[in-house]
């Protein structure tokens, strides 16, 4: 069985005209995924998924529907050799996984084929769906439909993306337009002053669309996705590596070009059950961007060239809170923590950049700091007996604070001036061995001096977590070399808006000092707070200030992509509903007052058969038209009839008389129309959707 095809629509050019705009419009739509995937990226992807059915829709126009669709699929079955570099027996489970890939993916997503396989096919089969309705129908803004689908889908999975959807809304918006005119049967003239109509409309809607109130932060699906579960991302943790790495202090690990010495944290353990320190991160693929944490206030940017030299592991080395990383293939991140990790560990000369922002909180801010909640975890302490020494240790040094991070401060130099730092020490952070640490040996390293801190601060309730990573390395031209011996474990706390905040309570190889420029600008800080706290010039329950952004600019969200892509599509409705009611009326009205007696004869002809739905009325002879159409329209249709053919075949004939009566006669071949048609059909009519 074949699909009836209507009849011939106009010339040729016009048929590839449409099908160019079917074309168009699925491009469009399918760049509204350039919030999910890196543009350069998706313009391979696009280009050939949007051209190729439309092509196929003009060539086979006059075969049946079953052919077209096998060519299309055939077609894209080519079109994934490309994406894939050969056959791709999987690109069918690919389709069907991408969807819930890019929902458990951080923005931008990473332009794999198992991904961009379903804007592949998205695009494809909006530009197949569109330039077939336009090839086998008379439907005017059908056609329109599947791109828009598109464009909705890519709003969704977009969101929270970086750039705006909003140009591509107005794109649409002209391209419908287009459509509109040309699936009219208008002549050339009409799509040039028709397009720059439609385009100004296009323009106001950019330009209102971001003035619209509309909800700071728009539904995200990715807030309801299965995130996958916790897993152990290494056979052996860093921090068990520690005091080993610490044994061959010499061995070169990677080296890092940077402005300015920092710490480069490795990994971000959160989760304690007594014996050792686990991850919690629910790490997810990203195309480089790492969501930023709470913090909103003044922070500085700093940019990193790492080059791994002999890090085991798949972990990667960063400064502070990541924001941006290149250079990796397959690389996750954990939003909660910023911490990295590749697919594969990096195999030597391997070589990313990364950029990070560093909080530079005020102390008024840090000051007024209040300990934030949330994740019970972060605050639990194992079952055991260990448990009533690790707090009644904690509450002795932190006595006479009232303020957390004043509790914390003085646990971070009780630890410092209490115990002594030793490379020899034993191995192990579990309950057992950091009893014997705190009771007996008093002596460690980071390691142990890290998990006390974080364990004591739990006690408190204090929210903490223990961070493994490096001090700055020895530096070189630029270059800081990072070896074994420059490994390091410290502990994080929790504070509400300041988010994470580092605490150092290992003391320097001489006891209480330490000659890491890092560690000893933070123990600088925290005596001067120290010191503010003495003067009693700021309580501990001040209200923290409000967050300043970075800048000194108010920190604002972007519109909802959701309403403005609602937004574009009331003003798509809206204009094209206002031109499919006001074009009839002056179409009528200016062939009533044509320049002369005869233009308006042929002008009342004409608009007699407009009325009676004949789009191709040019084409039949005025005795075809009333054959058409006996009865009660035919006794004004048939004179009116007589009058035009007088016209036409003496162009000489047309007096101000018979203008008036074949006026009078396509007025009463209105009125019944009218009156024999029903509202709804007369209203499809009238919205060019017959």
């Amino acid at each position: 069985m074949t699909a009836r095809r209507p009849p011939e629509g106009g010339p040729w050019w016009r048929r590839v005209a449409e099908a160019a705009v079917a074309a168009a419009l699925a491009g469009a739509a399918g760049w509204g995924f350039h919030r999910v995937f890196p543009g350069g990226a998706l313009l391979p992807v696009i280009v050939p998924a949007a051209v190729a059915p439309a092509a196929v829709a003009v060539l086979a126009r006059r075969g049946p529907l079953w052919l077209a669709l096998a060519l299309d699929v055939a077609l894209w079955c080519a079109g994934t050799l490309p994406l894939y570099g050969g056959l791709a027996p999987g690109a069918p489970a690919d389709l069907v996984d991408a969807w819930q890939a890019l929902l458990t993916t951080l923005l931008p997503a990473q332009p794999e084929p198992r991904l961009l396989i379903l804007v592949h096919t998205l695009v494809w089969a909006a530009a197949l769906t569109g330039a077939e309705t336009l090839a086998r129908t008379r439907t005017r803004l059908a056609a329109v439909l599947p791109a828009l689908a598109v464009y909705v889908l890519a709003l969704l999975l977009g969101v929270n993306g970086e750039g705006s959807n909003l140009p591509v809304a107005a794109a649409l918006l002209v391209l419908a337009a287009v459509l509109a005119l040309l699936r009219d049967g208008r002549s050339p003239v009409w799509l040039l002053a028709g397009t720059p109509a439609a385009a100004a409309l296009a323009a106001l809607a950019l330009v209102a669309g971001p003035l619209l109130p509309v909800a700071a932060r728009p539904y995200d699906p990715r807030q309801d996705a299965d995130l996958p579960p916790p897993a152990r991302v290494d056979s052996v943790s860093p921090l068990d590596r520690v005091s080993a790495w610490l044994q061959i202090p010499g061995r070169e690990l990677f080296t890092v070009r940077a402005d300015r010495p920092l710490n480069w944290r490795l990994a971000v353990l959160d989760r304690y059950d007594g014996v050792r320190w686990t991850s919690g991160a629910r790490f997810q693929p990203t195309g480089g961007r790492v969501p930023a944490d709470e913090w909103t206030g003044r922070a500085r940017e700093v940019r990193q060239t790492v080059t791994v030299e002999g890090l085991p592991g798949a972990w990667l080395p960063a400064a502070e809170r990541p924001a941006l990383v290149e250079g990796v293939a397959g690389l996750t991140a954990d939003p909660d923590s910023g911490a990295l990790l590749a697919a594969a560990a990096p195999g030597r000369g391997a070589r990313y950049e990364v950029t990070s922002r560093v909080p530079e909180p005020s102390k008024e801010e840090l000051l007024a700091a209040r300990p934030a909640g949330g994740d019970p975890a972060l605050t639990a302490f194992p079952p055991g007996p260990q448990e009533e020494l690790f707090r009644r240790l904690a509450q002795e040094a932190a006595r006479g604070a009232d303020a957390p991070i004043r509790q914390a401060y003085r646990l971070q130099n009780h630890l410092r001036t209490s115990a002594r730092y030793d490379v020899t020490a034993p191995p192990g952070h579990s309950l057992k061995s950091l009893e014997f640490f705190l009771r007996t040996t008093r002596r460690g390293t980071s390691e142990q001096f890290a998990s006390a801190f974080a364990l004591m601060a739990r006690t408190l309730g204090l929210p903490s977590r223990v961070v493994v990573g490096f001090r700055p390395g020895e530096p070189s031209g630029g270059v800081y070399h990072v070896r074994s011996g420059h490994v390091m474990a410290w502990a994080e706390i929790r504070f509400e808006g300041l988010g994470w905040r580092p605490f150092y309570p290992t003391p320097g190889r001489s006891g209480a000092k330490d000659d890491h420029e890092v560690v000893s600008s933070a123990i600088e800080e925290s005596e001067r707070l120290e010191g503010e706290f003495a003067k009693g010039g700021t309580g501990g329950d001040q209200e923290r200030p409000r967050d300043r952004p970075v800048g000194g600019e108010e920190a604002a969200e972007g519109p909802s992509p959701w309403l403005l892509g609602g937004a574009a599509a009331g003003l798509l409705l809206a204009g094209y509903a206002a031109a499919a009611l006001a074009l009839p009326w002056w179409r009528r009205r200016s062939r009533r007052a044509a320049a002369s007696p005869g233009a308006r004869v042929l002008g009342a002809w004409l608009q007699a058969c407009d009325d009676l739905g004949l789009r191709d009325g040019h084409a039949l002879t005025a005795a075809e038209v009333v054959a058409r159409h006996p009865g009660d329209i035919s006794t004004h249709l048939q004179p009116l009839a007589e009058i035009s053919n007088y016209v036409r075949y003496a162009p000489d004939g047309g007096t101000e008389e018979a203008a008036g009566q074949a006026w009078r006669h396509s007025d009463a071949v209105r009125r019944a129309v009218r009156a024999s048609t029903p509202l709804p059909a007369r209203l499809r009519r009238r919205l060019l959707l017959r």
